[in-house]
């Protein structure tokens, strides 16, 4: 038997009483609609396009559609947001000046809930510091505009032949220890009682533990606040915070670094 010449993708086997999936690639030739055969088949890559300039968004659907890829288009970074809440993606290509939610934005929220969908940035910002920011808040890659598109497919596809990231769901700053997959936290062998906002919060100081974390970022990451907001939430939900992590506990994890954020770290370890 041969296969399909699908360089990338979930594998499948269709027998003969399975109907194959639409838009699959079996043995070299695509499948428009359902039909039954003994194949073996590849499932395309779902990709999201997270741009706001409607030349350049139906270019890259386009492109990509013909290379074997499921597009969906956000025009912006709410949608891409939304999106990527009601669906899963293999890789995202995320521009960085969109409406709304700016790409930085995004990415710091995407990250920040633990999802590690690859992201490829494609932005006109070129500047040496744009690109180390872009690939120090979480992108896989980054690329600048113009660009050719047989280049940004290539790097689509190199980014989704690396093996995936296995984070680790239980991360641990001192005696308190949080299971992101099972959204459970303890210090000292005590479950703390979060709310949902509140264990999103402590997970991206505990992720982030030792770095000194801005009232804008911790607003933008946790209840998408943008800049100009109003981050008293921050302040606020810290202080609650603070009583059930802190409080009860001798060593103090949360730290405010006056005039610029908050920090977690183990103080007994400095």
């Amino acid at each position: 038997m041969k296969t399909a010449p699908f360089g990338h993708g979930s594998e499948t086997h269709c027998a003969d009483t399975e109907p194959r999936p639409q838009g699959a690639v079996c043995h070299g030739f695509s499948v428009s609609s359902p039909a039954r055969a003994i194949v073996q088949c590849k499932l395309p890559m779902k990709l999201l396009i997270v741009e706001d300039e409607t030349k350049t968004a139906s270019f890259l659907k386009r492109g990509f559609s013909e290379a074997g890829f499921v597009v969906t288009v956000a025009p912006d970074g709410i949608e891409g947001m939304h999106q990527i809440e009601t669906a899963t993606f293999d890789l995202i290509v995320l521009d960085i000046m969109l409406p709304g939610m700016d790409g930085w934005q995004l990415l710091s929220w995407l990250r920040a809930r633990g999802l590690q969908t690859p992201v490829l940035i494609l932005t006109a910002r070129d500047s040496v510091s744009d690109r180390v920011r872009g690939l120090e808040v979480g992108a896989d890659d980054y690329l600048i505009k113009p660009f050719a598109f047989s280049e940004l497919l290539a790097r689509v596809r190199t980014v989704l032949r690396r093996p995936p990231v296995r984070e680790s769901t239980i991360l641990r700053v001192g005696d308190l220890e949080l299971d992101i997959a099972g959204h459970r936290a303890t210090r000292a062998g005590h479950r703390l009682d979060l709310t949902a906002k509140e264990f999103t919060l402590l997970s991206l100081l505990v992720r982030r533990a030792g770095e000194v974390l801005t009232r804008t970022f911790i607003a933008e990451s946790v209840w998408d606040i943008h800049s100009g907001g109003d981050t008293n939430v921050v302040d606020v939900s810290v202080r609650r915070l603070r009583g059930k992590v802190d409080d009860p506990f001798a060593n103090k994890l949360v730290r405010t670094v006056r005039g610029v954020g908050y920090v977690l770290e183990n103080p007994e370890r400095s």
